[in-house]
């Protein structure tokens, strides 16, 4: 009989972020050695040595080949061990020889702490004389947050956020983020409540198994139990997202929920894998008889494709089986087919046929003193978002957001040109979008369609419009428990679409929920992007205010780079300079128009420089090699190491054939809007750096500093 076994192995979130940074060839060697630790890190052939300069002597070195070295979590009781770091030899005996692994006594969290002399600079009181941040907080009180206790007397020197930025790289994140909602004027009880804080009624500082247990490591450690789930992790290690969850997270994904759940954040903070463990974890556990199903739906077949490829990462075939993943119009299509639905669903800008219908319509205006435009915007924006099918409804439809006062006659005037619409459409058999979530609704409600789902998953929920949310209220019970998860946020809002969650029947009081942590981008990206929302109030997606405050990150680098030129030839040449030594699969370009991607691809191609396209409706291989180049509406959802957004010129940014097309104030301070939060979307796809590029004159949004690149720039 085989002897089973009583090791645990487990991994650090940044062994996978030394292992991603290190050579190929040295890469390959580690994927062996980790194959074998996985397997038995009892194994005689492993060689673990302890270094007597070592602070922690429970870390010790083990050799991959002559240069380079592993570094591992052996506690002298117990039988874990952890892989923490990998590096060229001298690299990782510094990087150990900082580092602590402890559990904490309060948390009993599982905590890498860098034990480091702090300058004193860093601690010295300022010049006018002030209290120290945290002089309010008691030790106990810090020390139930994460802070480590021998780093208290480090923390009561800080005077100003600054100070704690500076001391960011020494306290574990855990300590580092509770400090900095505090210093941001949270309480104690609000700072717990956000990260999920729970007490341990009797910490072993010396059970490191236990503590692997605790949500609060799960943060950052993760138990390796087959070799399927260590493959995939060395495969992708930059793809941490998969593993693991910030504790306030895995609250949201692993809690039973009596009823709809509304989840925020701003970009970055994790909203969609959030909404993707939670499917994961739905389908397995909750709702996994062979006849349960489970829709996840978002607004474009883009985000659809990307969704169904990262699920395919985290379920098995079986698991993932019960999950449809597809975005809502071919939903509501395939919905209708089943019924012997005889319109034909068409889309306004993709076919000639609405837009010939339209203007036969709107000739019956001819006279009145209203633009083309008005009417459009009109139909979309009131008629068609409050479902106005006759003179009786549109007669009392509410016109908020219109910038053109309507009295009850002018409103008799117009109607005709909407009651022509419409006719013709009836007459060709046609149906606008909106139509045919109404009609779907219908359906639903009056029993003529069957629909079984156990669960409703909606990311990116700020693009959809209430129709929509009315059309998934009926197409699942009300009152079931884990019946609905919306995640999104109106900060990213770059499509027509409003929506007020209550207006469609959706109740989510008491569980609505915020995430605060970008965990993508750079502190110094986030603020560049965020730059570009300020002064605008958003929604929450429910008729109330949405925020930025308490969003940030806790990693830092730089500042973006901002480059004017003078002609289209001095921007690439900058561009392909700034991509020099870069890993191009890990890179994306952007730019506002399908023509303007087809130019830089050509004349970065013209320079050596390798590219793929991304392609509506098709997932990114990031296997193959070339630098990304998308429009900004297809890397909604994505992420990339560098993001370069190009051709934000004042002609580009707001696009103005968006911003122009309108007549009505109102309505163009929304497609200006609608331009900023693209930008915005664009920005923050980038995990390490960003690069903003023009010639001629650069969007008045950017107001950083602008280096100018010409023909004799060197």
């Amino acid at each position: 009989m085989a002897l089973e076994h009583t090791f645990r192995v487990a991994i650090y979130d940044e062994f996978l972020d030394s292992f991603a940074s290190i050579p190929r060839a040295q890469q390959k060697k580690v994927n062996k050695f980790v194959r074998k630790f996985r397997e038995d890190p009892t194994n005689p052939s492993i060689n673990y040595e302890s270094i007597n300069t070592f602070k922690d002597q429970n870390l010790k070195t083990v050799r991959i080949d002559q240069s380079y070295r592993a570094i591992v979590l052996k506690p002298e009781i117990g039988n874990v061990y952890v892989l923490l770091w990998v590096d060229n030899h001298d690299d990782a005996m510094r990087w150990a020889s900082r580092k602590k692994v402890a559990i904490h006594p309060e948390t009993g969290s599982l905590q890498v702490i860098t034990g480091e002399s702090v300058s004193s600079g860093a601690t010295s009181e300022p010049a006018q004389k002030q209290d120290p941040l945290f002089n309010k907080i008691r030790d106990r009180e810090m020390m139930r947050l994460g802070v480590p206790q021998e780093q208290i007397a480090m923390v009561r020197g800080i005077f100003e956020q600054q100070q704690l930025e500076d001391l960011s790289s020494l306290l574990p994140s855990e300590a580092f983020e509770a400090l900095w909602w505090l210093s941001e004027g949270e309480t104690i009880e609000e700072v717990e409540a956000a990260m999920a804080v729970s007490a341990i009624a009797e910490v072993d500082t010396t059970d490191f198994e236990a503590a692997l247990d605790r949500d609060a490591s799960k943060r950052h450690f993760v138990t390796v139990e087959d070799d399927t789930t260590l493959e995939a992790m060395l495969d992708e290690p930059l793809d941490k997202w998969r593993i693991f969850l910030h504790p306030s997270q895995r609250k949201l994904v692993y809690r039973n929920w009596n009823g709809p759940v509304r989840v925020l954040g701003g970009a970055g903070t994790g909203k969609s894998v959030v909404a993707m463990h939670r499917a994961a974890y739905l389908a397995e556990h909750v709702f996994n008889q062979p006849n349960d199903k489970l829709l996840f739906t978002t607004f474009t077949s883009n985000l659809a494709h990307d969704t169904r490829d990262n699920l395919a990462k985290l379920c098995t075939p079986e698991v993932l089986a019960r999950i449809e993943v597809i975005h809502l119009d071919k939903w509501v299509r395939n919905l209708l087919h089943s019924a012997g639905y005889k319109y034909e669903i068409k889309w306004w800008g993709q076919t000639n046929e609405l837009g010939d219908l339209w203007e036969q319509a709107v000739s019956l205006g001819a006279g009145l003193g209203f633009s083309p435009g008005f009417f459009r915007d009109e139909w979309e924006l009131v008629v068609q978002a409050q479902g106005c099918t006759s003179w009786e409804g549109y007669k009392k439809a509410a016109r908020a957001g219109r910038g053109v006062r309507m009295s009850r006659t002018k409103r008799k005037q117009v109607w005709p040109v909407f009651e022509e619409y419409r006719h013709l459409l009836e007459k060709r058999s046609l149906r606008e979008p909106e139509d045919a979530l109404r009609d779907a609704t219908k359906l639903i409600k009056d029993g003529k369609v069957r629909v079984q789902l156990r669960s409703i998953l909606v990311d990116e929920a700020q693009d959809m419009s209430t129709h929509a949310f009315s059309l998934l209220r009926a197409a699942i019970p009300e009152q079931q428990p884990n019946d609905m998860f919306i995640v999104g946020d109106g900060h990213q809002r770059i499509y027509r679409k409003r929506v007020v969650l209550s207006r469609a029947g959706v109740n989510i009081r008491g569980r609505g929920r915020r995430l605060r942590i970008n965990y993508r981008t750079t502190d110094e990206i986030r603020r560049f992007a965020v730059s570009l929302l300020e002064g605008v109030d958003f929604d929450d997606l429910d008729a109330g205010q949405d925020s930025k405050v308490g969003y940030r990150s806790l990693v830092h680098g730089k500042t973006p780079d901002v480059i004017l030129s003078d002609t289209f030839e001095d921007e690439v040449e900058s561009i392909a300079e700034w991509l020099t030594g870069a890993e191009l699969s890990r890179c994306c370009l952007v730019a506002r128009t399908n023509k303007l991607v087809g130019q830089y691809k050509e004349a970065l191609e013209d320079r050596g420089i390798q590219t793929r396209i991304l392609k509506a409706g098709a997932s990114d291989n990031r296997v193959k090699p070339g630098l990304r180049i998308a429009t900004m509406h297809r890397v909604k959802g994505l992420e990339y190491d560098r993001m370069v957004i190009a051709g934000v010129t004042n002609k580009m940014m707001p696009f103005h054939i968006s911003v122009q097309q309108t007549s009505d104030v109102a309505v163009r301070r929304d497609a200006e809007l609608m331009e900023r939060a693209l930008l915005y979307v664009a920005i923050t796809r980038a995990r390490r750096a960003a690069l903003v590029t023009a010639h001629g004159t650069m969007s008045q949004w950017i107001t950083q500093p602008k280096k100018p690149k010409t023909k004799n720039h060197t």
